[in-house]
Formats: C-alpha cells, structure tokens, sequence
C-alpha cells in the first residue's frame, strides 16, 4: 500500500533531472516535493533581480514554469516531454529578494492535460508576490 501524498519522484531525483536536462544555469532547489505538490527555492544573482533588487518577471516565469514541471512529475514519474500549453501569470507586488520561492498545487490531473496554480513569495514579505496558473500537455501514447 503507498501513502497518497507520495511523490512518484525524489526531491534529488527531480533537481538530478534539472541539472542533466537544462543548460546554462543554477536550478533551483527542490524544498518539498510530495504528490500534487512541490515547493522550490532560487537564489538569485544579478541576472535575475531588475534595476532595485526587484526579481524580474522572466524569472518569476521561469520558476513558476519549472515549479508546475515538476509537479507533473509527482504523479507520473519524469515525464521529459510534458509541454507547457499555456502559462497566465499576475505579478501582484514587486518582489525586492535575493531568492524567490514557489509552491506549486495541481489543480487537475487529466489524461491529456495538467493544470497547476503557483504562487510565489520572496524574502521581504509572507504575502504571495505573484501567482501563476499553468496548462501541461500530457504526451500521448
């Protein structure tokens, strides 16, 4: 019998995955990771933060991208080709950080797609900084 709030992946499986599968940079660091899912942390350097220390929107794009990733893969295992259909972000509040932490929920799990909110916070505030809802499509066959 499994426990229902088991991830079908690792917290160092998935970061193991990030690292070997992207290029070009430091991923971020996976917190939590349990089924429907997954807390991440990135730290970040001068080509994250926008004039005044504010993390830019890319970055908080990018992150929250990465964060509904991953929460695909708490059910179905590594699923590299699992593909962003659709990405709507708010940016709520500037976000002066030098890290930027999102938590990623599935909202539904289908068979051809999954939809997931994020919601982002940085160190300045308990108050979410962004939210993001973001569409996978699912690989078939």
């Amino acid at each position: 019998m499994t426990d229902d709030l088991t991830s079908a992946v690792s917290p160092a499986e998935a970061e193991a995955f990030l690292r070997a599968s992207f290029e070009g940079g430091k991923p971020p660091r996976v917190l939590e990771m349990e089924r429907d899912r997954v807390v991440l942390r990135l730290d970040c350097g001068p080509g994250q933060l926008r004039p005044g220390g504010f993390v830019s929107g890319p970055t908080q794009m990018a992150l929250a991208d990465t964060a509904a990733y991953l929460a695909v893969f708490t059910r179905r295992g590594i699923e590299p080709m699992a593909l962003t259909s659709n990405l709507s972000i708010n940016f709520l509040r500037p976000c002066p950080s030098s890290w930027l932490e999102a938590e990623a929920r599935v909202l539904k799990f289908g068979r051809s797609t999954v939809v997931t909110e994020v919601t982002m916070r940085g160190e300045a505030s308990d108050k979410a900084v962004s939210h993001a809802v973001v569409t996978y499509a699912m690989p078939v066959g």
